[in-house]
């Protein structure tokens, strides 16, 4: 199977090309054309599960600086 890579849209062909030599001979193998179609169809599902867990990422905190809080504190603040 060939992938092409970079691309904005999923591109996938058999790893035979369009063997028109073999076109109506009986030789064909329908494998190679299932495979690149089973292909595109993970790496089009994988492409929309990256941008479902990618699209609200956990702000970056810096947890060397600052103190640790107790709870007695927040309360005083509070009330």
């Amino acid at each position: 199977v060939n992938y092409s890579a970079g691309l904005s849209v999923v591109r996938t062909s058999p790893g035979h090309g369009t063997a028109f030599d073999i076109v109506g001979k009986d030789l064909g193998n329908p494998a190679s054309v299932r495979n690149a179609i089973y292909l595109a169809s993970d790496i089009s599902r994988n492409r929309m599960m990256y941008e479902e867990v990618s699209a609200d990422p956990l702000k970056k905190q810096n947890f060397e600086s600052g103190k640790d809080v107790d709870i007695a504190d927040l309360e005083e603040n509070v009330g």
